[in-house]
């Protein structure tokens, strides 16, 4: 699993926000056996640092696995966790979602 923990431990707190959010997300995926993509950790990387939006992360990833032809079973796995983690990272760093017991 991706660590994020330099975003959490020193970054700037919108930074500790989403890095937070991107490792719980993916975190949340682990439990299930699914591992994210590289690519996933790359974008999440730059929607952390600013660089583009989770709007665009989406839009990336959505066209990543588009632009893919044939999958085999991990690949869609992978999909999954990617899509998934992505959903969960929006979800998570939005104003109105609490995350309680």
């Amino acid at each position: 699993m991706m660590d994020f923990e330099e975003y959490i431990r020193q970054g700037e707190p919108q930074k500790r926000e989403k890095g937070y959010a991107w490792q719980t997300a993916i975190g949340l995926q682990a439990v299930d056996g699914l591992k994210p993509s590289d690519y996933l950790i790359e974008t999440a990387r730059k929607d952390i640092e600013g660089e583009i939006t989770i709007d665009e992360a989406e839009q990336l990833i959505k066209s990543y696995y588009q632009s893919k032809e044939a999958r085999t079973p991990e690949e869609a796995e992978t999909h999954e966790a990617d899509t998934a983690s992505t959903n969960i990272r929006r979800l998570l760093t939005e104003k109105t979602f609490a995350f309680t017991l």
